[in-house]
């Protein structure tokens, strides 16, 4: 969803900067549940309000909760098939791809200096070390607030 979404809302739409994109990225994984449900409510508040949160919201939940529920009955009743097997197979390197490209984009936005790399670095540790994500990002916002005043 993370590249659908920078590309329509960024790219196309314009709705909000790349800059804004990191900023609500980096929120919402400071808090819990899905980061679209939270991003599509931020840019939607940000393009019309509190109307416009409560359509993005509609809008991006109910199309995934129908197609959800199709795809879990079917998932279920044929995962075992060949066919299934191997979509998922090839659909999983596809979606780390994807990812990946995420960061890359967002890079020259979101480090733009030899601390701002130090900090990725830390934090990218930090995780794989298990440190819980809004732990993480709680920690940078703290110490951002305290010592990287604008």
């Amino acid at each position: 969803m993370l590249p659908l979404i920078q590309g329509e809302c960024v790219t196309r739409m314009g709705w909000i900067s790349e800059a804004e994109f990191l900023d609500a990225l980096a929120m919402c994984n400071a808090l819990p549940g899905p980061i679209a449900i939270k991003l599509a409510a931020l840019v939607g508040y940000k393009a019309g309000g509190f109307s416009g949160a409560a359509a993005a919201l509609v809008g991006v939940s109910a199309p995934a909760v129908c197609l959800m529920g199709a795809l879990s009955a079917l998932y279920l009743r044929h995962r075992e098939h060949p066919s299934v097997v191997g979509a998922l197979q090839a659909v999983r390197p596809v979606v780390v791809g994807m990812l990946a490209w995420v960061v890359v984009s967002l890079i020259p936005t979101g480090v733009t200096s030899l601390g701002g790399a130090a900090l990725a670095v830390v934090a990218f540790a930090a995780l794989a070390l298990g440190v819980h994500p809004a732990v993480v990002v709680a920690i940078a916002m703290g110490g951002g607030a305290a010592f990287f005043r604008g």
